[in-house]
């Protein structure tokens, strides 16, 4: 799996987001782009805006730990259509600008931050992860939205 840690494979992620247009049309599900770009950026909210998300607890917690944590850290590439956490929907039409911006602004900050800044580090929702895994969740869900915009 690529790592996005690394700066050609971050410089490749943002060039495919840069072929992007605000006309992209997606070869599967009802996101429009910006509302895609906007889902991909929650990710980062979660990271870098923690008032904005709150973690999860409990029984909650505990559940996706236990049957959502694998599928969204591990290597396996997610499904087309796949169920997202209602935090992660965007319903409303976004700034395709604003929203590219963003994702790029956040990508360059995680890989400029590091591997090391992510060791260990929680996860609203998994709890501890370690730096292969933050990895792994960066990396598959931009390149399955970005695959879903045909870039």
């Amino acid at each position: 799996m690529d790592n996005i840690f690394e700066i050609e494979v971050t410089n490749k992620i943002i060039e495919r987001i840069n072929q992007l247009t605000n006309s992209s049309k997606a070869k599967w599900g009802t996101m429009s782009v910006s509302q895609a770009l906007a889902h991909c950026n929650v990710t980062y909210q979660m990271i870098y805006d923690t008032d904005k998300h709150q973690p999860v607890t409990g029984f909650k917690k505990f559940i996706l730990k236990l049957l959502v944590k694998p599928i969204v850290v591990g290597e396996k590439p997610y499904k087309n259509n796949g169920r997202t956490a209602p935090e992660f929907i965007i319903s409303s039409e976004k700034d395709f600008e604003k929203e590219k911006t963003s994702l790029v602004s956040n990508i360059k900050k995680t890989q400029e931050l590091g591997s090391s800044h992510f060791e260990g580090k929680e996860s609203n929702s998994f709890g501890a992860l370690t730096a292969s895994q933050w990895n792994n969740m960066f990396v598959k869900h931009l390149d399955h939205h970005l695959k879903q915009f045909g870039v």
